[in-house]
């Protein structure tokens, strides 16, 4: 589904509902809804993957942390069972099944949702796949909902089953801030995938300027469009991140400053892209407008070189009786003669000028 049907299907799907309804819009990626749980602590360690629908889960005692992942968004019943589980706010829930919604940050005291956009490259179709993930961060706790299995967070939990940095010693706001900061290193990954291929539109559009050569360039111009939409609110996310009081310890407001540079970083390069590929733009019409210039030239000097000569063929085809000339023995050689001289005269004449 493209997202100008995605966005189409959101109004309509709203369209005469109550606040707080549980309605999922969007694609529905994923047959079934999956559930995994990680506990934690800096001496244990517990995960669970794939749990039924029937889930039930309590909040963790002590220093333990809990991580808890749905894949699959369409399953309200589900997300209303977590919602009562952990006491979220129904409008939450709402936000949460709405995969249109934008990056974002909002405080409810007791607990922290995030919205953002993860961004990642689809090799096979050579475009950039969106993906809504919801994060709600809660004293010990965070809960994170995707749309489909498969994510970029998979370092982060390969630091917590191996046990390394100090992502372990740490409470549940440093899991939030890592897979803030693991979306934001995809983006990375993502603009030098973007960045290949502009290079490569680029020596196209050098070697063999074409029609592809403009729908390859508007293709590359709207994902970055919808990129930088994302990338942009994700900045003020990271921001109310670092200047949070509740839930948010002193130490992990110094790594959500870094990971504010990082954003930073990822806006500058969109830009830099977006200038680059609409410059390619430029370079295109002038291409196609000097390639024109250089036909144009070529069949106005063909076309100026033939005009003497069609004058002197168009003065002996007169069929008047008394033309002195037809009745020389050497006059047909002759006007070839003057012909072909003129008509050299004009090209080494045009030569010397620079017009050929």
């Amino acid at each position: 589904m493209s997202r100008k049907n995605r966005k189409k299907s959101a109004k309509t799907a709203k369209k005469g509902l109550l606040p707080g309804e549980l309605v999922h819009i969007g694609e529905r990626r994923v047959e079934e809804a999956l559930v995994s749980v990680i506990e934690y602590s800096p001496e244990t360690f517990l995960e669970r993957k794939n749990i039924a629908n029937d889930f039930e889960c309590k909040r963790p005692e002590g220093e333990n942390i809990l991580w808890i992942n749905v894949d699959g968004l369409h399953d309200t019943e589900l997300l209303q069972q977590i919602g009562k589980q952990f006491s979220i706010h129904p409008l939450v829930l709402e936000d949460i099944c709405n995969t249109g919604q934008r990056p974002k940050m909002e405080d409810y005291g007791d607990y922290l949702y995030i919205v953002m956009k993860m961004a990642t490259w689809d090799a096979e179709r050579e475009w950039v796949d969106f993906e809504q993930v919801s994060l709600v961060l809660t004293q010990n706790c965070v809960l994170s909902f995707q749309e489909r299995p498969g994510d970029v967070f998979e370092p982060v939990r390969q630091r917590l089953r191996l046990g390394k940095g100090r992502i372990r010693k740490q409470g549940a706001d440093f899991l939030a801030y890592s897979l803030l900061d693991s979306a934001v290193d995809e983006y990375f990954m993502l603009l030098e995938q973007i960045g290949d291929q502009v290079e490569k539109l680029e020596d196209d559009l050098l070697d063999e300027p074409g029609e592809h050569i403009v729908a390859g360039i508007h293709d590359l111009k709207r994902e970055m469009i919808y990129l930088r939409k994302t990338a942009w609110p994700l900045r003020e996310v990271v921001s109310m991140l670092e200047r949070s009081e509740t839930l948010v310890t002193t130490d992990t407001q110094l790594y959500a400053r870094d990971l504010y540079d990082h954003v930073i970083q990822v806006i500058d390069s969109i830009e830099t892209l977006r200038d680059i590929i609409s410059g390619m733009l430029d370079v295109y019409l002038s291409s196609v407008s000097n390639r024109m210039n250089e036909i144009m030239k070529v069949l106005t000097i063909i076309a100026t070189i033939f005009i003497p000569l069609t004058f002197l063929a168009g003065v002996y085809g007169m069929n008047f009786k008394y033309m002195p000339e037809l009745q020389w023995k050497w006059a047909y050689p002759a006007v070839w003669l003057v012909m072909l001289g003129t008509a050299g005269w004009m090209v080494r004449f045009f030569r010397r000028k620079g017009w050929l």
